[in-house]
């Protein structure tokens, strides 16, 4: 009777499944891309906080920056932050505003019209509102408000309060240094965004425009 040979077996520890190279590449990159996107949005919330210097150091002049009209008046962004502007008001009625914001092609008057005439209606002095109304994105929106500053249109100021949304703060502050060559102290008032969807998509969107405003807004 012949015997049967035993077959060794050695063990041989799981490796896994091993991935191909294009995989962990793109694995790599959305890493990455995750990463980056964390880092920029970090950034973009740090700066969207209200810090108003008081005292001595308090600003001169307030610029509430535009944004989309509706054809019953200022939408929901842009009523939040005219009320946070409102507020700071009640306390300093004798502080000059420049409202900027140009005329979109689906809106009905300008958004410097539309947030004068909101503020007028809710008591501030139209005599102490300077409107400036070319302005169709933010760089103009600080570039425009700059030039009404050196033409004398506006008191030259050198402490600054910017209203704006919370998310956009970080922008404008950035971009009013670049333009205004960083010599203006900045106060900021930063509006809540009680309209839950354009926050959300605000959340996504304010990273790739503070990107494309570092490269491009010069």
């Amino acid at each position: 009777m012949k015997l049967r040979q035993r077959t060794k077996t050695y063990y041989r520890p799981y490796e896994g499944r091993r991935r191909p190279l294009w995989q962990k590449l793109l694995l790599a990159a959305v890493l990455l891309a995750a990463a980056a996107f964390a880092v920029l949005e970090g950034i973009v919330l740090s700066g969207g906080r209200t810090q108003v210097a008081e005292g001595a150091e308090a600003p001169e002049v307030m610029v509430v920056f535009g944004c989309k009209v509706d054809p019953d008046g200022p939408s929901i962004l842009l009523r939040d932050r005219l009320d946070t502007a409102l507020a700071y008001l009640e306390d300093h009625p004798d502080m000059t505003v420049v409202v900027s914001g140009g005329k979109g092609d689906d809106e009905h008057v300008s958004e410097a019209q539309a947030m004068y005439d909101y503020l007028v209606e809710r008591g501030v002095d139209g005599e102490r509102i300077v409107r400036e109304d070319q302005s169709r994105n933010t760089w103009q929106n600080v570039n425009n408000t700059l030039d009404l500053f050196r033409s004398g249109a506006a008191a030259d100021p050198d402490r600054v309060l910017l209203v704006s949304s919370d998310f956009h703060l970080t922008r404008i502050q950035m971009l009013w240094n670049r333009a205004s060559g960083g010599g203006d102290a900045l106060s900021t008032l930063a509006a809540p965004v009680s309209h839950f969807p354009s926050r959300v998509q605000m959340f996504f969107r304010e990273p790739f425009a503070l990107v494309k405003s570092f490269l491009f807004d010069r």
